[in-house]
């Protein structure tokens, strides 16, 4: 309900709301068409002129004066009715103080500390006589921010136990950064703490990440795996209850679905002579509904398949698609040129975006055309990119970057990063447990992935790639808990490998 106003409010009412102006830093003006700004105390001003109270504020379209007819402030929202060019324009102008950095900060920290203490007072009713000697969060991802997880420590008459569980929304997709910060820091935790010791690790986690990260658990060490306990929250956070970890043998025992048998597709009139622009540097996807073109890749091209012509369109992700045609041949152009000069080793521009995106796709263009040059033993084709597991892509399920076979039969996993990725370990563990699923089915060999050649009796084979000063420093620890049945490699490449991969150390990590 608005204030209207008259000549005798019309001080009280300025008076009012400079010093709602002056009690903060910045504000959201919005008007009633949805037009939305911020605004620093600065660039507004309320005040008198003629028997009538004026709002001036700079916008994005040059200073406006604005007369107000009535308010109404709600909280900490003030509502303005207001008029201009002889009432030709009536809009609502809302003003909302923006928040600061440090504030909303704070809010946050304050809503995970109580979840956190949430999940103490739980762990702790688990355990008779068990007292919360710390309940805090983890780090956050930069200075001052709150981090997403909780940190707490019972302490038993003869032993500790450390407690973790997310205190923010969480998806199964993350379920590897959870449980590799919940592994680093259980060790350093065990290494620290004095008499008595801290011997147990307590998982808390939603429905969803119960069964993904089972799964993880039990390719764990054996004495690691002994010493992790999980358990499920319910929706309303009241009530935790015990899960099972299966063995890694009982992760076989589950039905998969077969994969398709693989025909070699047969690439496009129109592909072919895109690819033939840089064939160094252009290859194909086959996508449900055509082929994907990409500059050591980066998708710049779709083509499709329509009745009994071939359509192309092209753009990068994030731009708008074109259809290739007689009036966007010049834009085509251009594209193709941008390409050639920014996403090449050459480019002296190493900040452009052509040049920074998709890192790991350009890496994994290269060892497509010769995986050789990381391991001589590999066979160069055929060789899977973005090998799903699971039959449709389904949504949650993340494709292997590369899958390859040995010469002596053995499958090999390869996951790629190009710059510090705590998760790398954990993901190339779980992309084995899948193909080794598949391996043990002999869905592979059905579906003729390679062809007639024999796929060996052993497990596969994990290659974890990356330049040599883009590995994680929590690599090597995170490396040892998994188990040792599991054989892991780590490959350092060079750093400049956009001018052609070479392989600097080899090692076995497990």
């Amino acid at each position: 309900m608005f204030e209207r106003l008259t000549n005798s409010l019309l001080e009280s009412t300025r008076q009012h709301i400079a010093e709602l102006f002056d009690a903060h830093a910045e504000w959201f003006y919005t008007l009633s068409d949805g037009n939305t700004q911020a605004l620093r105390r600065s660039e507004l001003d309320i005040n008198i002129a003629q028997n009538r109270l004026v709002l001036s504020c700079w916008t994005d379209k040059g200073i406006r004066s604005w007369r107000i007819r009535g308010w109404n402030l709600t909280g900490e929202k003030l509502a303005l009715q207001a008029s201009r060019r002889m009432g030709a324009e009536r809009p609502v102008i809302e003003l909302i103080p923006r928040a600061s950095a440090s504030a909303i900060a704070a809010t946050v920290r304050a809503a995970r500390q109580f979840r956190c203490n949430q999940l103490a007072q739980l762990a702790s009713d688990l355990q008779p006589g068990a007292k919360i000697e710390r309940a805090s969060l983890s780090p956050g991802m930069r200075r001052g921010q709150p981090g997403r997880y909780a940190r707490i420590l019972l302490r038993l008459k003869h032993h500790r136990i450390a407690v973790t569980g997310s205190v923010a929304a969480s998806k199964p997709s993350e379920v590897d950064e959870f449980l590799s910060s919940a592994l680093l820091w259980f060790g350093r935790t065990s290494e620290r703490a004095r008499s008595p010791y801290v011997q147990q690790l307590c998982l808390l986690v939603e429905s969803d990440l119960v069964k993904p990260l089972t799964v993880r658990i039990a390719m764990l060490r054996a004495s690691l795996r002994s010493a992790i306990a999980v358990y499920e929250l319910d929706q309303g956070w009241t009530e935790l209850s015990p899960v099972v970890c299966p063995a890694l043998e009982e992760l076989w025992k589950k039905r998969l679905a077969r994969f398709r048998p693989v025909t070699p597709p047969a690439t496009t009139e129109s592909a072919q002579a895109i690819i033939a622009e840089a064939p160094d540097a252009i290859d194909v996807v086959q996508a449900r509904h055509g082929e994907t073109l990409r500059y050591f890749g980066l998708p710049f091209a779709r083509v499709r398949r329509l009745i009994d012509s071939e359509l192309v369109w092209f753009g990068i992700e994030g731009s708008r698609r074109r259809l290739l045609d007689e009036k966007s041949e010049h834009d085509w152009a251009v594209l193709l040129g941008d390409l050639h000069r920014h996403r090449s080793a050459l480019a002296s521009d190493h900040r452009h975006a052509l040049y920074r995106t998709a890192g790991e796709a350009w890496l994994e263009s290269l060892l497509r055309r010769d995986i050789s040059k990381l391991d001589p033993g590999l066979i160069i084709a055929p060789l899977h990119a973005q090998f799903r597991t699971a039959r449709g892509g389904r949504l949650g399920v993340r494709p292997i970057d590369l899958l390859a076979l040995r010469r002596d039969g053995r499958l090999v996993v390869i996951e790629l990063k190009v710059s510090e990725d705590r998760e790398h370990v954990l993901q190339g563990a779980d992309y084995w447990q899948r193909v080794e699923a598949h391996r043990r089915r002999g869905h592979i060999w059905r579906a003729r992935l390679f062809g007639e050649r024999r796929i060996s009796g052993e497990s596969p084979l994990v290659y974890l790639v990356a330049p040599t000063l883009r590995v994680h420093p929590s690599f090597q620890t995170l490396a040892r808990m998994i188990a040792p049945n599991l054989e892991m490699y780590r490959f350092d490449i060079n750093e400049d490998w956009r001018s052609g991969v070479r392989v600097m150390r080899r090692m076995r990590v497990n």
